[in-house]
């Protein structure tokens, strides 16, 4: 059974072959290019999305990099300071009475300890009489350099004689504040609820 039992035309057989040169396009515009420049746009999103992802991390190593030159400054120069473990109350006040034994006279009053997730801040004013203002800058100095992280935030200084003088005895009063974490630490009956940080 012949189901082309005719000869096409010159006409039909052009026709033809547009028609299958326009089959063949649409196939490949189908099929080829459009999965193409789909995974190329999806391709370019992904180097955009890793170039910024890159980006942020090198600025991170970068703040990295400059805070570890910044402690490695602190530490060559002996002013590091640790935030001990929360209960360190008997090492900070070893420490307190061995700095003011300098002093004429002194008195430690420490305020309840507040808390604030895993940071501990142990405040306390502290009042002393001493010889000479030298004396007084060491033991202030001395404070707040120690090992354990402590930040005085208000200090006042009198003079017993002539208040314009500072070569006789001192009165100061300060307050400060010891910075310890729960990092280490065991709780205890005077550790307070966490509060959210101010």
């Amino acid at each position: 059974m012949k189901v082309l039992s005719r000869s096409f035309t010159l006409k039909e057989k052009i026709l033809l072959l547009l028609l299958s040169l326009i089959l063949v396009a649409l196939a490949y515009y189908q099929f080829v290019d459009q999965p193409v420049r789909s995974a190329l746009a999806q391709a370019q999103a992904e180097a955009d999305s890793l170039s910024m992802e890159l980006t942020a991390v090198t600025a991170k190593l970068t703040t990295m990099r400059n805070m570890r030159a910044e402690l490695d400054d602190v530490t060559a120069g002996g002013k590091a300071s640790e935030m001990g473990s929360y209960n360190n109350s008997k090492a900070e006040i070893a420490m307190l009475n061995d700095v003011l034994s300098e002093a004429l006279q002194y008195s430690i009053t420490f305020a309840n300890v507040t808390r604030s997730e895993d940071q501990i801040r142990r405040n306390f004013s502290l009042q002393l009489t001493a010889s000479s203002y030298e004396s007084m800058e060491h033991i202030i100095n001395s404070i707040n350099e120690s090992h354990y992280r402590c930040l005085i935030g208000d200090l006042q200084c009198r003079a017993f004689r002539d208040k314009y003088v500072l070569d006789g005895n001192l009165s100061v009063n300060a307050t400060a504040t010891f910075y310890e974490t729960m990092v280490g630490g065991t709780p205890d009956a005077g550790l307070p609820e966490s509060r959210p940080a101010a």
